[in-house]
């Protein structure tokens, strides 16, 4: 057991301020991941921040008719609440579809954006990995990864990102929202995760000491559809093969407006641009579909194992998009 200070702070400037100082501080939301790291080896802070009840527990609309999502939000009741339900499903079915029932009454809004990837060589202290000692090597690319990217990896790293949340928030145009030592800002959730390139051990953009506080939604246009796929070796408890959040508005046969994110293809919940330009102004057809994702897809460069995860997220991204638009 290596030994680490706690504070529980009462605020976010108390939380912010008291990360100041500490090399190796962290914040503490629900503990689902970092605990679990820390148990591994793989954490070892030197502080925890306990920012658990914190007031950032509420979820409220926004004048403009989103809305806002605190970072201390837990996942279970932020899949119940009636306005993500109705207005938001991806967000919904994402995660419910994630970890378990007893995760999600612990896990946070703000810990699940931050949770980092389950990739087994990761969180194996005696094996080399870039992410976790830079400069050590990625055995994954010879190694087991089967479940690792498709989509945007470097020779450094083949990581997936973990989260089912994230992928929905991707689709959604979420806006993240911290507070730090140089005060606050907002960041596009399509922006806030890092593709690995040559720092995979920088899995965001969130800076030192700087807390999540928040989550905005956009608002929705009438006859807009979204929903969520996900698949998985077993059908509880199990990150994503590959996953899919669509966003789709159709009238009278053509789709007006589309968004598509991918999950369990690459170091971050992968927004699909090259098929959305397909997408917007064709027929919606299932020929369309097929032939956004794949637009979408030729970017692929699978590895020796997991190439079957590029007609997966295909099948995936038709059938949810087909479904949306049957519902219009």
């Amino acid at each position: 057991m290596k030994p680490f200070a706690y504070f529980r702070a009462e605020s976010a400037e108390e939380a912010v301020d008291a990360f100041a100082g500490h090399e190796r501080a962290q914040y503490l939301g629900g503990g689902t991941n970092l605990v679990d790291l820390m148990k591994l080896g793989v954490a070892a802070p030197d502080l925890l921040i306990d920012v658990s009840r914190l007031p950032l527990d509420g979820i409220e609309e926004t004048p403009d008719g989103g809305l806002h999502i605190g970072a201390t939000v837990r996942n279970s009741d932020l899949a119940a609440h009636p306005a993500v339900r109705t207005r938001y499903a991806a967000l919904s079915q994402a995660l419910l579809s994630g970890a378990s029932g007893q995760l999600r009454n612990v896990a946070t809004t703000g810990g699940n954006l931050l949770q980092r990837t389950r990739c087994t060589y990761f969180q194996d202290t005696s094996k080399p990995c870039n992410k976790r000692t830079p400069g050590t090597g990625c055995p994954a690319r010879d190694g087991v990864h089967r479940d690792l990217a498709v989509l945007g990896h470097s020779e450094h790293c083949v990581a997936t990102h973990p989260s089912d949340m994230a992928v929905a928030l991707a689709a959604l145009d979420a806006t993240v929202h911290l507070s730090g030592p140089q005060g606050t800002r907002a960041v596009p959730v399509t922006g806030f995760h890092r593709l690995p390139g040559d720092r995979p051990d920088q899995d965001t953009v969130v800076r030192t000491g700087e807390l999540i506080t928040g989550v905005t939604l956009p608002p929705v246009l009438p006859g807009t559809q979204c929903g969520y796929r996900k698949a998985r070796d077993r059908t509880s408890y199990a990150f994503a093969l590959a996953s899919v959040a669509a966003v789709l508005r159709v009238e009278s046969g053509v789709v007006r407006d589309a968004a598509l994110a991918f999950g369990g293809l690459a170091h971050v919940p992968w927004r699909g641009r090259a098929a959305e330009e397909v997408l917007r102004g064709a027929p919606a057809t299932e020929e369309t579909y097929a032939r956004a994702a794949d637009a979408e897809l030729a970017a692929a460069e699978p590895l020796r194992d997991n190439g079957f995860k590029v007609p997966l997220a295909r099948n995936l991204a038709i059938s949810v998009l087909a479904e949306l638009a049957s519902r219009t």
